[in-house]
């Protein structure tokens, strides 16, 4: 059985390339994006829907879950990485690199604990998916930096490069059980025939 691995759909703050307070919600574009992914996921049939509990995840979770008759399972250890007071800053302002940078911001939590929680965060989805007993594929909404790190990590791309740039609402598909062979990385196929709301390579990928 595989887990769909998911990205928020976008926020005004993505686009503009603003590091983002935890309760920024999605912009009409972000919205649009959603319900285009929900509707290619509702024939895939999903069993369960587990999401970052920051509202840009939470409502994406929301968008799919409806259309496929489910509920949302919030967690706290998908959450984006915390830039403390970096957040609501220019990313293009900052210190070079201050996506993948080791040291904590202000406030903030350092690379070394958003690690750790990444790595709870993939034992809770293996716990939710052996859960379902074979229902069918679970949904994971997260974010940009969360969805890196376990791709960097902890599932089999066998080979294939990182992606430079995860799309708003790009979806990953992996196989539940070790070596978590990577099916389906970054698609945002369902954003195609949505003109405007295609994904914008140079928005913000995390943060």
């Amino acid at each position: 059985m595989t887990i769909f691995l998911i990205r928020h759909g976008e926020t005004a703050l993505n686009a503009a390339r603003v590091l983002q307070p935890p309760d920024t919600p999605l912009s009409p574009r972000g919205l649009v994006q959603a319900e285009a992914l929900a509707r290619r996921l509702a024939a895939l049939r999903p069993a369960a829907v587990l999401s970052s509990d920051q509202p840009r995840a939470a409502r994406t979770a929301e968008a799919i879950a409806s259309a496929c008759r489910l509920t949302v399972q919030p967690s706290e250890l998908l959450r984006e990485r915390h830039f403390g007071e970096w957040r609501g800053r220019a990313y293009d302002d900052l210190p070079a690199d201050v996506l993948r940078s080791e040291a904590p911001p202000p406030g903030g939590e350092s690379g070394a604990a958003f690690r750790a929680r990444v790595d709870a965060g993939f034992v809770q989805i293996l716990q939710g998916h052996a859960a379902l007993a074979g229902a069918g594929p679970l949904v994971v909404v997260s974010h940009g930096l969360v969805i890196w790190d376990l791709l960097a990590r902890h599932l089999d791309r066998a080979g294939a490069p990182m992606p430079t740039h995860l799309g708003n609402t790009s979806l990953t598909v992996f196989a539940a059980h070790a070596p978590h062979a990577v099916r389906l990385l970054a698609c945002t196929r369902h954003l195609e025939g949505e003109t405007a709301v295609a994904d914008d390579p140079r928005a913000l990928c995390g943060g």
